[in-house]
């Protein structure tokens, strides 16, 4: 065998090997954009029939439009009711910040009692937060109507955010926890030779390590919140302070016409926010989350 040959046979196999991955990753590439595209569908098909007139729902379940029009978009600027689509907006807004900033301070505060500071009874204390995972929300509706109607409360958006500022949401306790207790006591003791008391290694030790799951509560927090139907429906009666997942049903009433244009143009402009707000705490999630690892590496 001369050289040559060597030298050729010995570049042949490298690219039939490179010629097999290339053909994997192409179908592996194929695979995961089918399965996006089933995925991305629904919104697609939402985005699309914002642009449909009443008369085509139910006749054309395609994607396209056969007749487009903006008319749902007018139709959804000018409110329902006597009441702007902004008011209802602003109105989610006001619930749903309100939530993450309350869920995240009072749970964090609760987290870190539960996992740094010992004192009597914590483990029943701690169990029975845990246990009221197990009930139904339904349980406790009644009883928090009751309360919040003899305050005088009714109608007002306190029954719905007073409840996040005192750490009542047991999941997002518990997620704290479990995060907290994963951490290194060693700098919490440093401080405290250094003179530090529980608030500074809460403020200045604690919550910046526990930026992931910080995150991960707002997250959820602000989802749960903008979707919630039920306990404003309990305790808002009048249309201003509807917030947008009861002004949708407004546009669908069963004694009359129902608007389906307007109806699933408002659902689609109520996703947006979910989507923006997912999208940016996500990758501040995933960022914390490396940086973590990094620290732990190292």
């Amino acid at each position: 065998m001369t050289a040559t040959q060597i030298v050729t046979t010995g570049h042949r196999a490298p690219r039939k090997k490179m010629t097999r991955k290339k053909w994997q990753t192409v179908i592996w590439f194929v695979a995961l954009l089918a399965i996006t595209a089933i995925v991305i569908y629904p919104l697609l098909w939402l985005f699309a029939s914002t642009f449909k007139p009443n008369s085509e729902f139910g006749q054309n379940q395609g994607l396209i439009p056969l007749n487009p029009t903006f008319e749902n978009y007018g139709t959804i600027v000018e409110g329902i009711g006597g009441v702007p689509m902004w008011r209802f907006f602003a109105n989610s807004t006001i619930l749903a910040v309100s939530a993450v900033i309350g869920t995240l301070f009072s749970s964090s505060l609760a987290a870190y009692a539960f996992a740094r500071i010992k004192f009597k009874g914590l483990g029943i204390f701690f169990a029975s937060m845990i246990g009221t995972l197990l009930l139904p929300v339904h349980v406790v509706i009644i009883p928090q109507y009751i309360w919040f109607n003899k305050l005088g409360l009714i109608d007002t958006f306190v029954p719905l955010i007073l409840p996040k500022f005192l750490a009542t949401e047991a999941f997002f306790v518990f997620l704290m926890v479990q995060f907290i207790r994963n951490l290194p006591k060693d700098m919490d003791e440093a401080a405290r030779i250094d003179g530090a008391g529980h608030g500074r290694i809460f403020w200045y030790i604690t919550l910046p390590l526990i930026k992931p799951s910080l995150i991960t509560g707002a997250i959820f927090a602000f989802i749960w919140t903008w979707n919630d139907f039920l306990a404003p429906l309990l305790y808002l009666n009048s249309p201003e302070n509807y917030p947008l997942p009861i002004a949708l049903r407004l546009y669908n009433d069963q004694t009359s016409t129902s608007d389906y244009g307007a109806t699933v143009t408002a659902s689609f402009v109520a996703l947006i926010p979910i989507l923006l707000f997912f999208i940016v705490f996500q990758r501040f999630r995933f960022t914390g989350v490396a940086r973590r690892a990094l620290r732990g590496c190292a």
